[in-house]
């Protein structure tokens, strides 16, 4: 009989098997959920150009080799992730793809870098000093803690496009750091060669479920470890080391955005206003202050006549 049920009917007759072998197996004790699966999770449809859901059938499917050709497989797979959540329709765009790849080639060299093998390829510009070199490593500390707590969470939500988006937002705090400091500075000093050490690891095992053929790549050649990344434990994280000590709040005046600045991030509200008010300065002179909002963690709005 199957031979005349289509794709769909037959995938419909088979998962009323599974139900039916599964209640079975439930009642016998052998099972402790209902269904044939403990999880569900349905793609969205993806479109063409033209807004038509792509079919075989209607001759509108994208073929990846050509892709894979220009860009390899594993940027087509990250730019595939980061168009979206898997459950949402999505328009098929290629022009991803090149924006895709540069960032994988961006961070190749970061996880480079941080190993001391970047040579000539280094990112660092210039000796930032001491004070600022430290300023960038205490924000790559936090973003490790934080982009770690994020993508981990983001997996469990297979919300893959905001993982990879927070991944950026490390690579960014990476790159500040490295041009911040030359390797050699950084190798002399022991707390700054671990720092080395851990962000590039870090680095390849959250990218190891996106991008697997670059991860292990760069875990075996440039890291030097033996094995496959994707036997090693999941980064850990302290989600209080991802708490940052100081914050940047958007200052309005009468609801129009004047400044910013930056205060600690347990600073009371007293305080925030205070430093408002100083930022504020002279746009303040001669008018009266009819009412202040503090959105903690966002804002200042002060309505004056």
């Amino acid at each position: 009989m199957d031979q005349y049920i289509g794709g769909i009917e037959h995938a419909i007759l088979h998962l009323l098997y599974s139900r039916f072998f599964t209640k079975v197996l439930r009642d016998m004790g052998m099972l402790d959920f209902d269904e044939p699966f403990t999880n569900l999770l349905c793609q969205g449809m993806v479109l063409d150009s033209h807004g038509e859901v792509m079919s075989k059938s209607k001759g509108n499917v994208v073929s990846p080799e050509e892709m894979i050709r220009e860009y390899g497989a594993d940027s087509v797979r990250a730019a595939m992730l980061f168009m979206g959540p898997p459950d949402k329709e999505k328009l098929w765009n290629e022009d991803g793809l090149a924006g895709m790849y540069k960032f994988l080639n961006r961070l190749w060299r970061q996880v480079y870098d941080l190993s001391g093998q970047a040579g000539e390829e280094t990112f660092f510009q210039k000796d930032a000093g001491e004070q600022a070199i430290a300023q960038a490593a205490a924000k790559l500390k936090r973003e490790r803690h934080r982009v770690v707590e994020k993508v981990a969470a983001d997996f469990d939500r297979n919300n893959f496009n905001t993982a990879i988006a927070a991944i950026m937002e490390l690579s960014n705090a990476t790159g500040e750091y490295l041009r911040s400091a030359s390797p050699e500075w950084r190798a002399a000093h022991e707390d700054y060669a671990a720092l080395d050490a851990e962000i590039a690891e870090v680095i390849v095992k959250l990218m190891a479920p996106i991008v697997p053929h670059w991860a292990d790549e760069l875990w075996r050649t440039v890291l030097g470890q033996g094995g496959f990344v994707y036997n090693q434990p999941w980064p850990t994280f302290d989600p209080e080391q991802a708490k940052a000590d100081e914050i940047e709040l958007a200052v309005q005046l009468n609801g129009k955005l004047r400044c910013r600045i930056t205060v600690g991030a347990q600073a009371e509200e007293a305080e925030v206003l205070s430093v408002a008010h100083e930022a504020l300065g002279a746009d303040l002179d001669g008018k009266s202050i009819v009412k202040e909002i503090y959105v903690p963690g966002r804002l200042v709005n002060i309505v004056a006549k």
